[in-house]
């Protein structure tokens, strides 16, 4: 069993805490539907919220950035122009969007970064994660005909059930340029992928 509590620090005392319990393809699933709910959480003095968007006011969003609600973006922010956010993301404080970089269905704790040119989708980032340029969180198995996605936990593969999951990781993993994470990549805390590699969990 996956405790997302193993893998990001503070889970339990974030907003994320009701859903602690949830698998985190079933927290990824749900992503939208729990955005909508912390909207309505949101101290209106400190965010600016409009048409299922909300923006911390310390936050720093360039003209040119596409945003599609459900979205908050935490205090602190910075979301670069030319990157895209959509489909249900929670970003926490201090996290970096950067130009080019695509974030669909992601619950992103604080102090993380999308360099530049990344796409993630689909996933679950915990804390102090940086993805180098060009590196991808993948969350679809477009290879093959059975598309649902699996997992490797203690060596052991999983199912999920699902056929959209990109990653889970946690805090502090390093993931380098050009990284390619395949779908249902599960990451311990500080781990590193190298610039370049393939990380495929159902084949290790």
């Amino acid at each position: 069993m996956i405790r997302l509590t193993d893998y990001i620090a503070h889970f339990a005392q974030s907003p994320l805490a009701p859903w602690a319990d949830l698998a985190p393809w079933a927290l990824v699933i749900q992503a939208p539907v729990i955005v909508r709910q912390l909207l309505t959480l949101l101290p209106a003095d400190d965010y600016d919220i409009h048409d299922d968007i909300a923006i911390h006011r310390s936050a720093t969003v360039e003209s040119g950035a596409v945003l599609k609600g459900p979205l908050i973006i935490g205090a602190h922010c910075f979301i670069a122009s030319g990157s895209l956010l959509r489909g249900g993301c929670w970003v926490d404080e201090r996290c970096i969007i950067g130009p080019g970089a695509e974030l669909k269905t992601t619950l992103m704790f604080s102090g993380s970064k999308l360099a530049h040119f990344n796409f993630v989708g689909d996933s679950v980032l915990g804390h102090g994660i940086n993805l180098e340029a060009g590196s991808i969180v993948a969350n679809y198995r477009n290879e093959r005909d059975d598309k649902e996605i699996h997992v490797r936990v203690d060596g052991v593969l999983q199912r999920t059930g699902c056929d959209k999951f990109g990653a889970l990781l946690g805090d502090q993993c390093r993931i380098g340029a050009n990284a390619v994470l395949a779908p249902g990549a599960v990451l311990m805390p500080a781990s590193v992928v190298s610039r370049g590699q393939v990380f495929d969990g159902e084949k290790q």
